[in-house]
């Protein structure tokens, strides 16, 4: 039997490897694509390296997509400009090879709301929380890859976990009963189910949506009926924590695309309904994950 080569060596350890460096990446980037653009990245850098002094080649290799997804999120462009329809289309015209049901699935797995949130980190914020949070690095590691001292790495994961975990503004309790509410909206919406969507609503409801056309509706059944129509897009949407009470995020992708916040009434039915699609309104709003 011939003896395994160096270079076959270490194709054989990343493969092992890919499946954890992949989950890395996702999460830094939220994108497959981009995600599995970085890991192979990660094997043209591991190819043309002398690894002979490396103890630990799973953390090295860590290390390396970790910095390939840092400049990646340090040059992304923002993508706000196409119409929301474009926006929902998204998934379905990823890079090629690329199946968009494995990358909702993924999304879905990871939670929608978190890889929304993580959008909204700084670069170094998103790659602190994520490696030390999400997969136990030790901030003296995290510190070499962006360049910053442990006590600035650990401020860094500090302040981007107060943003995930957002900052409720209403009893445990009443969120948890919001948060129903929410989730049998989206039930609703997801089946088309008229009669559903009603029995959330107050009868004086309001839904205002900030789009290309805004627009105002008024009163149950015509409310119910435009959110009816919404069973397409509601298959990317996921309950959230929205300036401190329960709303939901529309995300293809885990990419925001808009936020639905509601106001509800005394006895938790939503009485308002505010549709946010405006870039510059959405990057200032308090999202979190609704645990």
């Amino acid at each position: 039997m011939l003896a395994m080569s160096e270079q076959e060596w270490l194709a054989t350890q990343f493969e092992a490897n890919r499946p954890h460096l992949r989950a890395v990446a996702y999460r830094m980037l939220g994108s497959l694509p981009e995600a599995e653009d970085a890991v192979q990245e990660g094997w043209l850098r591991l190819s043309r390296s002398d690894t002979t002094a490396v103890d630990n080649l799973g953390g090295w290799l860590t290390t390396v997509v970790s910095r390939v997804c840092l400049d990646m999120l340090r040059s992304r462009k923002t993508r706000r400009e196409d119409s929301l329809d474009a926006k929902a289309g998204e998934l379905a015209e990823r890079a090629d090879g690329v199946d968009p049901q494995q990358e909702a699935q993924l999304a879905d797995s990871v939670g929608l709301a978190l890889l929304v949130v993580l959008e909204m980190l700084t670069p170094a914020e998103r790659l602190a929380f994520v490696l030390h949070d999400l997969f136990a690095m030790p901030f003296e590691e995290i510190a070499d890859v962006i360049d910053k001292s442990p006590a600035a790495t650990r401020q860094l994961a500090s302040r981007a976990r107060r943003r995930v975990q957002g900052n409720p503004v209403v009893p445990e309790q009443d969120l948890a009963q919001r948060r129903r509410v929410v989730e049998a909206f989206l039930a609703a919406a997801r089946g088309g189910d008229f009669e559903g969507l009603v029995a959330v609503l107050d009868p004086d409801v309001v839904l205002r949506s900030d789009g290309r056309i805004p627009k105002i509706l008024r009163g149950a059944r015509e409310v119910a009926s435009q959110a009816a129509l919404y069973s397409k897009r509601a298959g990317f949407s996921r309950s959230a924590l929205v300036n401190g009470s329960a709303g939901f995020v529309v995300a293809p992708g885990g990419r925001l695309m808009s936020v639905f916040a509601f106001t509800f009434t005394d006895d938790g039915r939503i009485s308002e309904i505010d549709v946010i699609t405006d870039p510059a309104r959405l990057a200032n709003l308090d999202l979190g994950v609704l645990g």
